[in-house]
């Protein structure tokens, strides 16, 4: 019996051993013993569901912080990372870093991002790293990164595929420092020149501001869904309708009809989701209809992601929910912030823990329900298995040095510096210069010397000035002299001034001697460049009543008009080069300067830029991406006006001083031959417009193609023209080149009155030209079939 029993033990070990090593193979087949959540060959969604079904809800709750000023609580003295300060905060998780790159060159910012990482992999129960978000308005802001153009800037190039480019290289230096995220594009539509945010913009028009976000987003995402270690995620903001607030004053309510939203404000917004895959939105502080959208249902759920399909994350502009305590007063508590937030569908809060700290009591007292958390926190970490973070969350020292503002990149820079300047005006063809015929060339005024590269800019560890391109440019041949000229603001502000509470104006007394001086540099010298604008200090984001960035004029700032006006008096040739943020009202510059050309903010490399375009080494062929109006009186001044817009004001014209599309050239180009392969086409029918640009002139130039289209009867008000498509050419002299451009529904579509997308039978005039003003029309028909 004992016998018996012994060996029955035996056998049924042996069975149990059996069983166990057959659920070992399986498991092993399976993926080995790593939950689902680790297997990279599972669907994202399966894996996102196995985490979740796994966290406990201080974890939940830990993915929808953000982690910034109290970075502190997780460095040591030095600034580096310390695991020991950082079990207590880090111990549930965190959902993202935010700019772990600040006060850090490439080569620390990736060590402490790889800190960061190992920490959370290897000490915490679930092993979910951070995401680390950037900013990134045109460039990485941070030290070393490449400064770019600013985005109107950017806009002024009309190149879909430079734009591509430069945002592609911006999301290598990004990922190459431990980043996943980038807080860009800036897809508001600029509808008023006073907001200090336009050159954060891609300008005035939907249809631009859509093909350049797109070409955003592609730079930064790559193919997607998914990025890889080149790439990373674009966040698309500030939705919505930000662009036009009420008095132009930053966040104010913009209180549009569905209609204009969907016409004017939002169309950049759903190119960029529906076309280009953007993983991330951040609403904006303004209002709409009354509605935070912080807490706009409407604009976060059923627009967003039901209509379009959104299937990335939404994260809080900072400070964004508790806003809706302290600005809008919509809500009682940050509590009651945090709720209305959530349930709306902000996903996480930015920058910092605030709000959402109380998510975990709220869930536990019944006032959120946890499914409600589950879908924010599902949404955050799909975005993080798709950036590929479970499988490799860190990034190599060495290659971060190597990446960050290299020769490459120097010359993506300088080539998008080029393509962004606009040449406004040129009399007699003063320009370009002839190094030949200048002993002494005078570079004179505030914007000359100093480094504009606009707002969100770090330290690039190179910046080109206008006068230090200019005199590189001039080598031994040229004696360049220089004098400011006047201030802008006293506090001779640069990118650094950006972040300043104070601004302070020019100085008149001190204004007058500077001027004085100038007017002694002008006389001894052959020509002129006067290099004005605005700077850092006068247009920029208004995120507080201390920090202004708005203005209630356009006119230029201190004693610069005064500044032209004396030079002028010399007698001698002069140019202006605008460097600004926004249009200026520069009437009488217009009126009496005979070369005018605009800059807005060129980036790193922008003053090698000016000078080859000032000396006839690169033919400028940029064009106006926004109107620049005569006087603040005139707006709203934009393009696409409606047909009872514009009637005349007493004394004054309602023509603008430039219009949008604007940009000549040293050379000068003719439209012939504009024709339709369909002149007649049914309401899903599509044509092909087409025209013969010719450069008739005896340089080698770019020239803008722009196609406009007016439906010339509507069941709702259309714009006058807009704007459906455009195309970048290089013609070399005597060249012609066939430019063609699709037409179909989407273009003709319209929102009628009662709010169905369609296109109406009718007639519709499709204009082709260099500009918004001077086209060539060619009439379309379509039927209803």
């Amino acid at each position: 019996m004992k016998i018996k029993s012994r060996w029955m033990l035996i056998v049924l070990s042996l069975g149990v051993l059996a069983f166990f090593a057959a659920s070992e193979g399986a498991r092993s087949q399976a993926g080995g013993d790593q939950p689902d959540y680790r297997n990279p060959k599972l669907p994202v969604e399966q894996r996102v569901a196995d985490l979740l079904s796994r966290m406990t809800l201080e974890e939940k709750v830990a993915q929808t912080h953000a982690l910034w000023m109290r970075k502190a609580l997780i460095m040591d003295a030095k600034g580096s990372f310390s695991p020991e300060k950082a079990r207590e905060v880090l111990k549930n998780g965190m959902g993202q870093i935010t700019r772990a790159s600040e006060r850090k060159g490439p080569r620390e910012n990736a060590v402490f991002s790889n800190a960061i990482q190992k920490f959370l992999v290897e000490q915490t129960r679930l092993g979910i790293p951070a995401m680390v978000h950037e900013e990134a308005l045109h460039g990485h802001a941070a030290q070393g990164g490449t400064s770019f153009p600013q985005a109107i800037a950017l806009a002024s190039t009309w190149d879909v595929d430079l734009v591509e480019k430069v945002f592609g290289a911006a999301a290598a230096e990004i990922r190459a420092r431990g980043a996943q995220q980038a807080l860009t594009p800036v897809l508001d539509v600029a509808r008023d020149p006073r907001w200090g945010r336009v050159e954060e913009t891609y300008g005035e028009d939907p249809y631009l501001a859509a093909r350049l976000g797109v070409a955003c987003v592609r730079g930064f995402q790559g193919k997607g869904p998914g990025v890889d270690k080149q790439h990373i995620f674009a966040t698309a903001k500030h939705f919505a309708a930000h662009g036009q607030p009420e008095g132009g004053t930053n966040s104010a309510p913009s209180n549009y009809s569905e209609r204009v939203l969907r016409e004017f404000l939002l169309p950049s917004y759903e190119a960029a989701i529906r076309e280009a895959g953007a993983m991330s939105v951040m609403p904006s502080y303004n209002e709409i209809d009354g509605i935070p959208s912080h807490g706009n249902k409407w604009l976060l759920q059923k627009l967003l992601r039901e209509e379009w399909g959104f299937r990335g994350f939404v994260v809080a502009d900072y400070d964004g929910i508790n806003q809706l305590q302290t600005l809008h007063h919509v809500v009682a508590s940050k509590a009651d912030a945090a709720r209305k937030a959530l349930e709306a569908g902000v996903d996480l809060e930015l920058p910092d823990i605030d709000c959402y700290a109380t998510l975990l009591q709220q869930v536990k007292d019944g006032r959120i329900s946890e499914a409600t958390l589950d879908k924010a926190v599902g949404r955050i970490l799909r975005v993080k298995f798709q950036a590929g973070l479970f499988e490799d969350p860190y990034v190599d020292p060495d290659y971060a040095e190597k990446i960050t503002n290299n020769a490459e990149h120097r010359a993506l820079a300088l080539q998008a510096a080029r393509e962004a300047i606009i040449l406004l005006k040129n009399e007699n063809n003063v320009l370009p210069l002839n190094a030949n015929k200048i002993q002494t060339l005078a570079v004179i005024g505030p914007n000359a010397a100093k480094c504009h590269l606009g707002g969100y800019t770090e330290d690039p560890g190179r910046c080109i000035t206008v006068l230090d391109g200019i005199k590189t440019k001039a080598g031994n041949k040229i004696k360049v002299a220089y004098a400011e000229g006047s201030r802008i603001t006293e506090e001779d502000a640069d990118w650094r001034n950006w972040y300043m509470d104070k601004v302070t104006p020019a100085d008149p007394v001190k204004d007058a001697a500077r001027i004085a001086e100038a007017v002694q540099v002008a006389k001894s010298s052959d020509a002129v460049v006067l290099v004005l604008g605005g700077n850092e200090q006068t247009c920029r984001e208004a995120w507080a009543p201390t920090h202004p960035g708005d203005r209630d004029s356009l006119e230029l700032l201190g004693k610069q008009n005064d500044l032209v006006k004396a030079v002028l008096e010399t007698g001698k040739p002069t140019i202006v080069f605008l460097i600004n943020g926004r249009p200026l009202s520069i009437t009488y510059i217009s009126e009496k300067v005979p070369a005018i050309l605009e800059g807005w903010y060129l980036g790193q490399e922008g003053g090698t830029a000016v000078a080859e375009v000032l000396f006839g080494e690169y033919n400028p062929g940029g064009k106006l991406p926004i109107t620049v109006p005569r006087s603040v009186g005139q707006v709203p001044a934009y393009y696409n006006y409606k047909p009872s817009a514009r009637r005349g004001y007493l004394f004054a014209s309602v023509l603008p001083l430039f219009a949008f599309g604007h940009g000549l050239s040293y050379t000068t180009f003719k439209y012939d031959n504009l024709k339709l392969s369909e002149p007649s086409t049914g309401v899903n029918g599509r044509t092909t417009v087409s025209v013969e640009v010719t450069n008739t002139g005896k340089l080698a130039g770019d020239e803008v193609v722009q196609l406009y289209i007016h439906d010339l009867v509507s069941s709702a008000t259309r714009p006058v023209k807009e704007l459906k498509g455009f195309r970048r050419i290089h013609l070399e002299p005597g060249q012609t080149q066939t430019v063609g451009f699709s037409l179909g529904p989407e273009a003709l579509a319209f929102w009628n009155e009662d709010m169905k997308h369609v296109v109406e039978p009718g007639a519709f005039d499709v204009m082709v030209g260099p500009n918004s003003v001077d086209l060539k029309s060619v009439r379309l028909e379509v039927a209803e079939r």
